[in-house]
């Protein structure tokens, strides 16, 4: 009943939150009003510009921000305890993370759409604007090389889910089309998508329950399974890089838009079935032996020093990011979702109740891996329940980190759906294909932001392009250039500020850095493709500085405006503080073990948040009271209209 109890509490706290300090933020701080033309109106181009009901944008906004940072930060964070865990993610999304992703999604509506990277340019001046576009490309890199191998790892570990996620692409271009272009309503196709998602769920675990073919077709879709379980990992993330490549040179509306909205309407669904799980399994028992177990929390509720765990202070604050607070999401709220709100007043339901939503997530995470792990892991630990086997999988911070803590939710989460008679297969195929789908909603969405990273980049050094240059190509920006010059150039830089030339070296890079083996592993076919672990152990850390460095950024406008800034300030310092902290504790163990790499690029990213506080701290006082210049209204509006 504790974790029943622990769910029910924490969605009567989000609920009230979203009704109270999420509605004070959109009536009195940022006086959201509908009467206000917002960016997709203003600069439509039909292909990132386009305005869209709250509804898609907000499934959207969901899947992108929350990938599999809710799951695994929450996984391993429960090591610490379940009890510290829960209350950063309860406060923290609530106080924090939501407040961060409404704030940042509202000053960009207020700024033409511009990505937080930009709008700190215009708040404090171009020498932000460029170390924060530096911070965002090495952040962004590290996220495509990742998440091309969690999602690859997530294949190997759940075969049954990879023939679900790619049979989504066809479905989401038909929801595409019938939407947008014939004007079709959500409501017949919306229900129609779901009953075809979870078809193919059932279908990719191998069509349990099925009689009349007599087993051969579910034989013949997990001998198809296991073939493709069987690719090298760095072919895989060649395959969905190639993928995210196509997705993001596409309009929204084709491919990102319905993928994400259909991929929501899924994940909640199987959000609710996993809570109609967790309430059969604490009021009746989950089924075994011909009886029933009782479920329970086997997770110790506090533990400060667990084997091989670094100090919960302040890493607690960096293992638990997208549940609680995440500095991604500043790039989804001022990169895609800002571009697609048709009313300003929707930013209240898409940034602060997506974040929320997250948050009940992460908390379905604790719930999961602390209880119901404990129902048992047949195929891992076939002997074992309850407290026992979850000191077996938990016993070892460095042996759940990576791939284990995501597995460990799949198991106990599937446990929780067996509670209400689904078969094993299934209930596992159902949460394989929930972090999938998430992780792969993120890759697109990741991989579209970094074309708009490397175009403003690109722009800021090449000389001959101009803001209608930029615009025509997506993106649109205040800094001058020159000219505007179309058509065929040598020009490298040039060739960067086209949407498929920045696309391409976005999905390049990334698959560089994922080609090589994962540090202490040899080149070989089985290691190749891991490259992202490279880096990996710095994005924890640059992701709680970046969600810092956006709160500045709001503060910043809010100060120019002379509104209030205590709630975005006061979480500003605490998340440049902990990662900071953070990031200083790794380099002295860095500099102990010889990663060279990661002592030299953590020195670099130190530097520059630093260089970026400062100049804040020397501005703060300046820029009290004081607008910033007006963005330029002619460059932009003849941008829109430029051939492509």
């Amino acid at each position: 009943m504790q974790s029943l109890f622990i769910v029910l509490g924490a969605a009567v706290l989000y609920l009230a939150a979203y009704h109270t300090y999420g509605r004070w933020l959109a009536r009195r701080i940022f006086k959201l009003d509908r009467a206000t033309v917002v960016p997709s109106v203003e600069l439509n181009d039909n292909v990132d510009y386009v305005p869209t009901a709250k509804s898609v944008v907000f499934g959207h906004h969901f899947t992108s921000i929350a990938g599999t940072g809710p799951i695994v930060g929450p996984a391993l964070a429960i090591m610490w305890g379940w009890v510290p865990a829960l209350l950063w993610i309860v406060l923290g999304s609530i106080f924090m993370g939501a407040m961060h992703d409404l704030s940042t999604l509202v000053v960009s509506l207020r700024n033409r759409g511009m990505t937080v990277g930009e709008i700190a340019g215009r708040l404090l001046n171009p020498r932000v604007r460029v170390l924060f576009l530096v911070l965002l490309l090495f952040a962004l890199w590290v996220v495509l090389a990742i998440f091309g191998w969690v999602i690859a790892s997530v294949f190997v570990q759940f075969p049954m889910a990879i023939l679900p996620v790619f049979l989504q692409i066809p479905i989401a271009v038909w929801i595409g089309l019938t939407v947008h272009r014939r004007g079709g309503r959500l409501l017949l196709p919306s229900v129609l998508a779901l009953v075809l998602m979870f078809a193919t769920v059932w279908l990719g675990a191998g069509c349990p329950g099925l009689a009349w073919s007599g087993g051969a077709l579910g034989e013949a879709i997990q001998g198809l399974n296991a073939r493709l379980a069987a690719w090298p990992i760095w072919v895989w993330v060649g395959v969905l890089l190639a993928y995210c490549y196509v997705a993001s040179v596409m309009p929204v509306w084709v491919l990102l838009q319905p993928r994400d909205y259909i991929n929501s309407l899924q994940l909640i669904a199987s959000l609710v079935l996993l809570v109609a799980g967790l309430c059969v399994a604490a009021l009746v028992g989950f089924p075994a032996g011909g009886g029933s177990q009782p479920l329970q929390l086997v997770a110790p509720a506090w533990n400060f020093h667990p084997l091989n765990a670094p100090p919960i202070f302040p890493f607690l604050f960096v293992t638990v990011a997208c549940g609680a607070i995440s500095g991604f999401h500043c790039l989804v709220s001022s990169g895609t979702s800002s571009k697609q709100l048709k009313c300003e007043t929707d930013a209240q339901f898409v940034g602060y109740g997506s974040m929320l939503l997250e948050g009940f997530l992460a908390v379905l995470v604790i719930v999961s891996v602390g209880a119901g792990l404990g129902l048992g892991w047949p195929q891992a630990h076939p002997d074992l329940l309850g407290g026992e086997l979850w000191r077996e999988v938990y016993g070892d911070w460095s042996g759940v980190t990576g791939g284990k803590a995501i597995a460990a939710f799949v198991v106990g989460s599937g446990n929780l759906l067996q509670a209400i008679g689904l078969p094993a297969s299934l209930s596992t195929a159902i949460m394989g294909v929930l972090v999938a789908s998430f992780a792969g909603t993120t890759l697109d969405t990741a991989t579209r932001l970094q074309r708009y990273v490397v175009q403003e980049l690109a722009a800021t050094v090449a000389g001959q392009v101009s803001p209608g240059a930029m615009a025509a190509e997506g993106y649109d920006t205040e800094f001058e250039r020159g000219t505007v010059r179309r058509g065929f150039s040598w020009n490298p830089l040039y060739w960067l500020t086209t949407t498929h030339g920045a696309t391409f070296f976005a999905v390049a890079t990334a698959f560089v850095l994922a080609i090589f083996p994962a540090p202490g592993r040899a080149w070989a076919w089985d290691s190749v493709g891991t490259g992202g672990l490279i880096l990996w152990p710095l994005f924890g850390a640059t992701n709680q500085l970046l969600a810092g460095l956006a709160l500045l950024v709001v503060s910043f406008w809010l100060l120019r405006r002379g509104l209030p800034t205590f709630f975005a300030s006061i979480p500003m310092v605490i998340m440049l503080v902990m990662p900071a902290w953070a990031l200083a504790l790794d380099v002295g163990r860095w500099l102990a073990t010889g990663s060279w790499i990661l002592v030299a690029v953590s020195c670099l990213l130190f530097l520059v948040t630093v260089w970026m506080a400062i100049e804040g701290l020397m501005l703060w006082k300046k820029a009290r009271g004081v607008l910033e210049a007006p963005i330029p209204d002619e460059s932009i509006a003849k941008a829109v209209h430029l051939p492509q």
